[in-house]
C-alpha cells in the first residue's frame, strides 16, 4: 500500500512504478489517501513520459481498504501520523518523505517522479529478499 494526502500524485506514481517494475507478478500494489480526490493532470503527463499509462486509475482513501490485507505500508509523505493506527501496525511500515509536487511547475513533478521510482526501486529489492 503506497499511501499520501490526496492519493493524486506521489502514490499514484509508487502504485504504477511498482506494479511496471515487478516483472514476476509476485506482488499486489495499490494506492490510496487520507482524503480521495482525482489524479492530477500532471502526474498522467509526467508517467506518460516515461511510458507509463495511469490515465485509468483512480484516487481511493485509505479507509476503503482493511489494513490486515497488506504487509508493507510506504507513506509518501510523513503522513504516517494522521493514518488509523492499524495502518502502522503492519509488517513492514515505511515513511518516504517525498514533497508534494501540487502547486508547482512539471519540472517538480518530474522530480517527484523520479524520487518515488528510486524508492519503488528499493522497495522491490527489500522484498525480493525477504
Amino acid at each position: 500500500m503506497f499511501v499520501c494526502n490526496k492519493n493524486s500524485a506521489r502514490s499514484q506514481m509508487a502504485e504504477a512504478f511498482a506494479n511496471c517494475l515487478d516483472q514476476n507478478g509476485k506482488f499486489t500494489f495499490v494506492s490510496a489517501g487520507i482524503e480521495e480526490s482525482s489524479i492530477h493532470p500532471l502526474t498522467i503527463q509526467v508517467m506518460s513520459e516515461v511510458g507509463i499509462d495511469i490515465s485509468q486509475q483512480t484516487s481511493k482513501r485509505i479507509n476503503s481498504f482493511n489494513s490486515q490485507d497488506f504487509d508493507v505500508v510506504a507513506s509518501m509523505c510523513g503522513c504516517g501520523s494522521m493514518l488509523p493506527p492499524e495502518w502502522l501496525m503492519v509488517e513492514e511500515f515505511q515513511e518516504w518523505q517525498v514533497a508534494d509536487p501540487e502547486g508547482n511547475s512539471i519540472e517538480i513533478f518530474r522530480q517527484a517522479r523520479e524520487e518515488v521510482k528510486q524508492q519503488v526501486e528499493y522497495l522491490l529489492m527489500f522484498l525480493r529478499l525477504k
